[in-house]
């Protein structure tokens, strides 16, 4: 079946709001690999997602702050974090685009675990940092647990000028609505929602990362990104998951 079109604006979401939250400070790097190489690392049901006949790991570090349940306050101090994420892109049975998480950093003991128990979903625990200037964004991550223990790196870009028109490449690295898990055998899908991206030209002036490695891509940060984008960021929310 033909992949659904790429669309910048999220279509709504498909039953309940479970969660919102806010996404800040956004870098999003990516290197174009094999799809023969990610396709053993997608859930049953799902393919790599192409572009131009390639396929992307992408390495996203960012902040999340005020977490909050469809009614109520934020969650204090437990709801505002740093994250890095190291994501694929996948297609399933029925052309529906989405993300899969090879591994997601955060220094949220508490969020690891309910990440990882509740969706399956490949939550580590790190130490992490994330600092802006009026000219760049610095990210630190050393991995605590479940391990290799020790990864991570430190990463320093520095945003540009914003970009009106996003190119057909950058849409399909940034605008998904949905992620892909699995869990107790089965494939989750859970659909997301937020304004469309405000994109950034980037320039990384520092990579050290060895995330992107651990979660299975040896050697790929040792050429440049295919693409360095920064985002100030946007407000997210999170619909019910389903099978899909």
């Amino acid at each position: 079946m033909d992949s659904e079109p790429i669309m910048r604006h999220a279509p709504p979401l498909p039953g309940a709001q479970i969660m919102s939250q806010r996404w800040r400070d956004l870098t999003f790097l990516h290197w174009a690999v094999d799809p023969a190489l990610v396709a053993p690392l997608l859930p049953r049901g799902t393919r790599p997602d192409l572009h131009d006949g390639a396929t992307y790991v992408g390495l996203i570090p960012f902040r999340i702050a005020e977490v909050r349940p469809p009614r109520g306050p934020a969650i204090p101090w437990l709801g505002t974090f740093p994250e890095t994420n190291v994501r694929l892109y996948c297609v399933d049975a029925s052309g529906r685009r989405g993300v899969v998480f090879c591994s997601l950093d955060a220094s949220r003991l508490g969020v690891v675990l309910a990440a990882r128990l509740g969706l399956g979903i490949g939550y580590m625990w790190s130490r992490m940092r994330v600092r802006r200037t009026s000219s760049q964004l610095t990210y630190t991550s050393t991995r605590r647990a479940p391990g290799p223990r020790g990864a991570g790196g430190r990463i320093v870009v520095e945003p540009g000028a914003r970009i009106a028109q996003p190119s057909p490449l950058e849409d399909f690295l940034t605008a998904r609505w949905r992620l892909y898990t699995r869990h107790l055998g089965r494939t989750l899908c859970v659909p997301n929602a937020h304004e469309p991206w405000p994109l950034h030209r980037a320039r990384q002036t520092h990579l050290d990362d060895s995330l992107v490695a651990a979660a299975g891509f040896p050697g790929v940060v040792g050429s440049p990104p295919d693409s360095v984008l920064c985002s100030p960021g946007v407000n997210a929310v999170f619909g019910t998951p389903h099978l899909a």
